[in-house]
């Protein structure tokens, strides 16, 4: 099999000639990677450059990428959950968001000891902070939704944060939108249904 091997300037061309934001024209980009992962890291700082228009796309690229090898992202894992917090546009939460969801399955399978020796409690910390962070604040219904879920799984192994995220949940579903009350719902039952365990 022949390996197009691509430059970090050739993948920006790319991205910035993508197209819609069309699972397709996004799974094409990511295999590209995956062909190609010299280009991770350069991906990686470029979804957290919200300096640069091109970091929405690169966000949900990465997240495909992360997806197929959360593996990759564990050199850098300092870098993402330090950079974290910095993102602001919803297009690129969701899918870090995603890729959290992601690594916090990864941590709770038993079986993936990788992620288990790079992941410290200083890096689920900063995880969960900002999870939380954005359940308060002014998030639209998305970001909270995905920030439902990656809380649910990092608490899986923090026992604080279901209390905490039902809490937090039971509080303003009253206020919010349809969607953030079908995903709080569903939260507060996988919460309740782990009490039982």
């Amino acid at each position: 099999m022949l390996i197009n091997v691509i430059s970090t300037q050739q993948l920006i061309y790319k991205l910035q000639h993508m197209g819609p934001a069309m699972r397709s024209n996004r799974q094409h980009l990511a295999n590209i990677v995956l062909v190609n992962p010299h280009l991770f890291y350069d991906l990686l700082v470029l979804a957290f450059d919200t300096k640069n228009k091109l970091s929405i796309k690169a966000a949900w690229i990465l997240e495909l990428v992360c997806e197929e090898k959360i593996s990759w992202l564990l050199p850098h894992i300092d870098y993402f959950t330090n950079h974290i917090k910095y993102l602001k546009y919803d297009s690129a939460i969701r899918p870090i968001l995603k890729i959290c969801k992601f690594i916090a399955l990864a941590y709770n399978d038993k079986s993936d000891i990788a992620v288990k020796k790079h992941l410290t409690k200083i890096h689920i910390d900063l995880l969960i902070e900002t999870g939380f962070d954005w359940m308060i604040s002014d998030q639209k219904v998305a970001v909270k939704a995905y920030t439902m879920e990656s809380l649910f799984a990092l608490g899986i192994g923090v026992r604080w944060v279901h209390p905490e995220l039902k809490s937090i949940i039971q509080q303003h579903i009253l206020h919010e939108s349809p969607g953030y009350k079908a995903c709080g719902r569903k939260i507060i039952e996988k919460i309740n249904q782990r009490e039982l365990l």
